[in-house]
């Protein structure tokens, strides 16, 4: 058998009483994910144990990371850092019992002003932006055009699979 241990470090005191229930909610997306998406990942061969850290945070933090590694002087919603981008992610699947996917970082302020934008509830801004996060830990971009289209369509049928509305809607 093959599964991701989500480690979950909340780090924002307000993520709390946002998103009630949040250890649930994150293993129900993170199980909606894998079992939209699992037949497609090239490194997905059982048994394997993967763990993936998701950091619950705020605007501040996001934005030093979102300086510091891509170069953009303000916060954004949510940062996805890809192991499977390292030079050596296939002699670690080879060699480790425990692959380590990456790291995920929520921001709580950005998320709660773009649900209140859009009208959502914090619950679904959040379960689309997890959904977003691991697709992008597990390979998915949306760089290209195309890559964009996918990834788009697996976060729209990861969430309706959830009863949540499509997040891309006109």
């Amino acid at each position: 058998m093959t599964e991701i241990k989500v480690f979950v470090d909340i780090e924002e005191a307000k993520w709390t009483a946002a998103v009630e229930n949040i250890a649930a909610v994150v293993e129900q997306v993170k199980e909606a994910v894998i079992g939209r998406v699992a037949g497609e990942i090239d490194f997905w061969v059982p048994p394997r144990l993967f763990s993936v850290n998701l950091c619950l945070s705020n605007d501040e933090a996001v934005h030093k990371l979102n300086f510091e590694f891509r170069g953009i002087d303000k916060p954004t919603n949510v940062l996805s850092f890809a192991n499977i981008d390292d030079p050596d992610f296939e002699e670690v699947l080879e060699c480790e019992d425990l692959v380590e996917l990456g790291d995920v970082i929520v921001a709580f302020e950005t998320m709660q002003r773009e649900a209140r934008e859009q009208g959502i509830s914090l619950h679904d801004h959040f379960c689309h932006l997890w959904a977003h996060g691991l697709l992008h830990i597990l390979g998915y971009d949306h760089i290209e055009p195309e890559d964009a289209a996918e990834m788009e369509q697996r976060e729209t049928e990861v969430l309706a699979g959830l009863g949540i509305d499509n997040p891309y809607r006109e």
